[in-house]
């Protein structure tokens, strides 16, 4: 599955235009909700709604003397009226109509973010599937744990973003409110009804209470979600980095032909996807702050809150379109070598099989101290000769450690060379994997 990318489709919602379209659009809801309430006549509500338009030059020549968006784009709305202009904005204040407009961009964005993560989970998914059984060594302090599966990574990373998902539908939720409440949120000068009839055009709820703004805690919970899913995406980025280093060499992005990696070493091939992605999700965390700082206005309202979201709302949300069709691509076509992971988990000569001979010793009557002393032994050794340079595998394929364990008179006291040989077959680290599959992907 391709994600779904086009600089201009994200970028479109926060457009001058747009916003500014939005704003007519809670403007006109609110002239059709007054003459359903008998205020303004049928006449001059469709004559505002057939003829009223903005024109971007005009409000920004007007602005320049009313230091005031808001007026100058209500001035250049009435210049396209006659005399039932007068209407337009009646009993609203300034963020009434910004407000409610913002909830509609914020809500048709988060449509298109969530549209971007079922294509990333599809890729996921699909990668998971065709290494569900790819043998790979799971890693702790960047340390060789146990053997488990490469499918298994993938199966968490789609977990994770699953999980993001439903936080920003929630918060999705939560910002789909708007609010036609007048000057200090009070209905002094219009009936909730109008507020009610106007949210209901727009596909929002109304605030249950507001004062001359949406309170900014939704914004913060919209911010702080598109941070959460940002750091999900760059653990992936992070931990596809870590696999593609020489050393490692699991799984690498794809590298197209003609690609150059280094204008001074013609050799290299380096994550430059996942390091971009890495990037631009410390930009989208770094949103969360501001938004969550803009929750604590001044009493009923201050505009300290206004100049951060110019920035952080539309970046925000650009940016994070982009970076998760990024990585959308880069699983979709990153290269994975099962080869390389199964000599990697092969690199330390059987020690990763070190739990499993622990509790077989408790099983034949000895105690976990001494099970964990005997296993012990053997494995300080195993690293001693890793250390000076001796093979992982001896000329038969044994490993050090089993050369150890097998050699250790004490351990074969309790247990036979036999049972030990068992403790070393990959299936005992494999037997659940379809179990956890249908956890996650409920097939």
């Amino acid at each position: 599955m391709v994600a779904r990318y086009s600089r201009d489709v994200m970028a479109d919602k926060w457009s001058t235009q747009a916003k500014y379209d939005a704003w007519l659009r809670v403007e006109l809801a609110a002239v059709r909700a007054w003459n359903k309430l008998g205020l303004i006549p049928d006449a001059d509500c469709e004559k505002i709604t057939k003829n009223a338009k903005f024109n971007i030059a005009r409000i920004d020549e007007i602005e320049k003397t009313t230091k005031h968006d808001v007026i100058a784009f209500l001035t250049s709305v009435a210049e396209s009226l006659g005399d039932e202009s007068r209407w337009v904005h009646y009993g609203m204040t300034s963020s009434d109509c910004i407000d409610t407009a913002v909830a509609l961009q914020i809500r048709d964005s988060l449509e298109l973010i969530d549209a971007d993560i079922d294509a990333l989970l599809a890729a996921i998914k699909r990668r998971a599937n065709e290494h569900k059984y790819t043998l790979m060594v799971g890693r702790s302090h960047g340390i060789h744990g146990e053997p488990i599966t490469f499918g298994l990574v993938l199966a968490i990373w789609h977990d994770e973003i699953k999980r993001a998902k439903a936080l920003l539908n929630h918060a999705k939720d939560v910002i789909s409110v708007g609010a036609i409440s007048g000057a200090m949120g009070n209905f002094a000068h219009a009936p909730l009804e109008l507020e009610e009839l106007v949210c209901a055009e727009l596909g929002l709820k109304p605030a249950p209470a507001s004062n001359q703004v949406v309170q900014r805690d939704r914004y913060a919970q919209v911010m702080s979600a598109l941070a959460v899913l940002a750091a999900s995406c760059e653990k992936i980025a992070v931990a596809i980095r870590h696999y593609q280093r020489t050393e490692v060499y699991e799984v690498e992005e794809y590298f197209s032909a003609g690609q150059k990696g280094s204008s001074a070493m013609p050799h290299k091939r380096n994550p430059v996807l996942s390091e971009n992605i890495t990037g631009l999700c410390r930009m989208i965390r770094s949103y969360a702050t501001p938004a969550l700082e803009n929750v604590a206005l001044w009493h009923e309202r201050d505009i300290s809150h206004s100049s951060v979201e110019r920035f952080i709302l539309p970046d925000g949300f650009v940016t994070a379109d982009f970076m998760l069709a990024r990585l959308t691509g880069l699983i979709e076509n990153f290269i994975v070598y099962p080869e390389n992971m199964l000599k990697n988990l092969n690199l330390t000569g059987g020690l990763v099989f070190s739990q499993r001979v622990l509790l077989e010793l408790p099983l034949r009557g000895v105690s976990r101290e001494d099970a964990y002393r005997i296993v012990q032994r053997n494995a300080m050794k195993v690293w001693g000769d890793l250390g000076q340079g001796k093979a992982a595998l001896n000329e038969r394929g044994e490993s050090l450690f089993l050369e150890h364990l097998l050699a250790d008179d004490e351990l074969r006291k309790s247990v036979s060379a036999d049972e030990i040989k068992q403790c070393f077959e990959y299936a005992y680290y494999t037997k659940n994997v379809d179990k956890i599959y249908k956890r996650v992907f409920g097939e």
